[in-house]
């Protein structure tokens, strides 16, 4: 009798344990990182140049944690296995190179629910004048100091003060200041003060005190009033300034790469204007003051200053090296600073993704690319070199992957590393000189990896909303995938229009693997209004942030789903993101509630009034119109349907807590079931954490799953 009860009670048994969402799903999701690390080898090559620049050697990882020792010749082209004795002893290994601004952040495998602050001063130019910090002038007879918020002279010699400046208060003063390189003009940079917004967070459990403690900071929101910096010129001579009309720069969102000229005849500096529709390239006569507009960019939508804004000064032509859009693509033009013709150095339907470097001798340009290898995926990051004229065009990497390259330190080879997400680190020697390839290196073995039952995320392609435009993203199945079986889907969602974020680097560990392993089909796409496309691909984000580019998400599971039939979206797709991705995963819900059934949102900027200013204005544009409250999930929030999660930090310094709060009142209101979830002591990134990620990992278990989560 016993004996059958056990046997009945195992007959019950195993159909729950070989169920999705089960404690061993939650072990091994929690664990991706430990199972699979180590399991790739020969993934990586650091080169220890000799002095000659002509060979190199690199230390091999075997399996089993053995290592050999590989001496390659460059000018050979040979590629040989030796013993360490035999190594080259006056060999260095090469420099690390220091992270390139503007390069692919989402290579990161780390979810990104935030683009940093950086925005104005991103990728200023190299070349840029840097502000003087001892504010000496050139020939060392003046010092130049900001007494009182007005700009004052110093004779070096006689100690004598004189007042150059007048009209300079606490809430408009002077700050910095540019010498011209005769010594006989100046640039102060006056700044009008802007608003004083700040944002108050209650810790109601801090770490030293029983009591709960406040904390501000400065948090300006769309629509407050902003620093206003413009530049004044002043003839050092005469003690006098010279009038400059602010015409052509009114209303500045920022004053940048201020530079003056070799001759000191003209001062240069980049006006972006408030709602960042107009960005200007200006030169102020040191004469007359005179201001002339050297670039003048008008755009009807957006100038992307946060990812796509560089210029390069060449002084011994007069020239610049300037970064747009004009003609639907970002590319790189060569301007003549004194007639402001510019001319195209590279032209096509492919993107610049960031200068790598402009060497003035030789008149041309390195720089990373995407699209420029036609059949590839359009967001390989590729490099190239080409002359400032617009010839010679050469691609220094072409393997079919996203591209990461290492100089020789004389730059006559490089070694480049490509992969995939279906294909693990390969890595060649290339010449500079024509981007041919000198000898295979390696090729990453991940056939450990594999016998873990871990498989690659497969690269699904599909069209978008026209019908026409190619929509790339990945599909990401549990280790245990049964291809009998079906699998509700989920979708990890970033649509942040500063980037693209459908990682294209191969990773052991890929985000999305954890969510999977509980018995899940995850899916990443970048969908229209994100960036690193065409300009029309990128401004369909404009004043529109709550699409999200749902219209081509959605047709992009509707196709995987159909030519993959272990895709379930018979209970409907999940969805969960943050900031952004928090936004738009609850934004799923409000506006396309029959196709997401299921969400959970993590610190969303869910109304763009609410959230830090450069980011909204820039996307959302300046002043503030209806549209801003059209696309808040506050004013949305009445239409939820289906079941969704909101997690929140209590000290989110990067969105403000309230945004989220704000939402939770009007679901209230609305009369809405929803869950709340609010970590103490929590960040940004709160669902990141162990308690929220497990949280969220239920809450898709218990309402796509349909079963009791097995987490603990």
């Amino acid at each position: 009798m016993n004996r059958a009860l056990s046997f009945l009670a195992l007959l019950v048994l195993v159909p729950v344990a070989a169920a999705q969402g089960t404690r061993a799903d939650y072990e091994r999701a929690n664990s991706v990182g430990k199972w699979t690390a180590e399991k790739v080898t020969s993934a990586k090559v650091q080169p220890h140049w000799a002095p000659d620049g002509d060979t190199f050697w690199y230390t091999r990882d075997l399996p089993g944690g053995k290592k050999e020792f590989v001496l390659v010749d460059a000018v050979k082209g040979t590629r040989e296995v030796v013993s360490e004795d035999k190594l080259p002893k006056d060999a260095k290994p090469a420099p690390k190179k220091a992270p390139q601004e503007g390069a692919d952040e989402n290579e990161d495998d780390t979810p990104a629910p935030s683009f940093f602050e950086t925005g104005a001063r991103k990728n200023r130019s190299a070349a840029a004048q840097p502000r003087r910090r001892d504010n000496k002038s050139p020939d060392g007879k003046w010092t130049v100091f900001i007494k009182d918020h007005n700009v004052w002279l110093r004779d070096s010699k006689s100690k004598d003060e004189t007042q150059l400046s007048k009209g300079g208060t606490a809430d408009d003063s002077y700050d910095r200041v540019y010498w011209a390189p005769d010594s006989k003009k100046l640039v102060a940079i006056k700044t009008k003060a802007g608003g004083d917004r700040h944002v108050t967070l209650v810790e109601s459990s801090p770490r030293d005190q029983l009591q709960p403690k406040t904390s501000t900071y400065f948090y300006l929101k769309p629509g407050d009033a902003i620093p206003l910096p413009k530049p004044h010129l002043f003839d050092v001579e005469s003690a006098k300034e010279v009038p400059v009309s602010d015409a052509l720069f009114p209303n500045p969102w920022d004053v940048s790469y201020e530079h003056w000229g070799p001759d000191g005849k003209h001062f240069y500096f980049v006006y972006n204007q408030r709602g960042h529709t107009v960005m200007r390239v200006l030169a102020i006569d040191a004469e007359t003051g005179k201001v002339t507009a050297v670039v003048n960019e008008e755009c009807k939508t957006f100038f992307d200053y946060a990812g796509k804004l560089y210029l390069h000064y060449l002084d011994d032509t007069n020239e610049l090296v300037w970064m747009s859009e004009r003609s639907g693509w970002n590319h790189l033009y060569l301007v003549d600073l004194a007639t402001g013709k510019a001319k195209p150095v590279t032209t096509g339907e492919w993107v610049v993704r960031g200068v790598e470097r402009v060497d003035t001798k030789a008149r041309e340009v390195w720089f990373r690319a995407l699209g420029v290898h036609a059949g590839q995926d359009p967001y390989h990051v590729h490099y190239c070199r080409i002359k400032l004229d617009g010839t010679g065009l050469t691609k220094l990497t072409a393997g079919d992957g996203t591209h990461a390259v290492a100089f020789s330190p004389d730059r006559k080879y490089l070694i480049d590393t490509y992969s995939r997400v279906d294909l693990p680190p390969v890595t060649e020697l290339r010449r500079s000189a024509d981007g041919k390839k000198v000898c295979d290196l390696e090729k990453a073995d991940a056939t450990e990896l594999l016998k873990t039952g871990w498989r690659y995320p497969e690269r699904f392609v599909a069209k978008g909303r026209d019908g026409a435009t190619d929509i790339y993203g990945y599909i990401v199945r549990p280790s245990t995938f049964d291809p009998a079986k079906t699998y509700p889907v989920i979708e990890h969602i970033y649509a942040g229009p500063h980037d693209h974020h459908v990682r294209k680097a191969f990773n052991a560990a890929p985000y999305e693997q954890r969510m999977a392993e509980l018995g899940f089909i995850v899916v990443k796409i970048d969908g229209m209004g994100t960036n690193w496309r065409s300009k029309a691909f990128h401004d369909v984000c404009w004043k529109n942030l709550g699409d999200s580019g749902f219209p081509d998400r959605i047709a992009w599971i509707k196709a995987a789903a159909a030519g993959h039939k272990e895709m379930d979206l018979t209970k409907g797709v999940g969805i969960y993101g943050g900031s952004a991705g928090g936004q738009s995963s609850t934004r799923a819900l409000l506006a396309h509630g029959d196709f997401y059934t299921v969400a959970v949102s993590d610190c969303g900027c869910h109304d763009n009034r609410v959230d830090k200013i450069w980011w909204n204005e820039l996307w959302m544009s300046w002043p503030i119109g209806p549209h801003y409250a059209d696309q808040s999930n506050v004013t949305q929030a009445h239409k939820l349907t289906g079941k969704l999660l909101l997690v929140v930090g209590e000290l989110d310094r990067n969105v403000d807590p309230s945004s989220t709060l704000q939402v939770a009142n009007a679901l209230v209101k609305a009369d809405r079931d929803f869950d709340l979830l609010v970590v103490p002591g929590a960040g940004h990134g709160a669902a990141e954490g162990p308690y929220g990620s497990r949280r969220r990992m239920d809450f898709f278990v218990r309402h796509l799953l349909g079963v009791e989560p097995r987490s603990k």
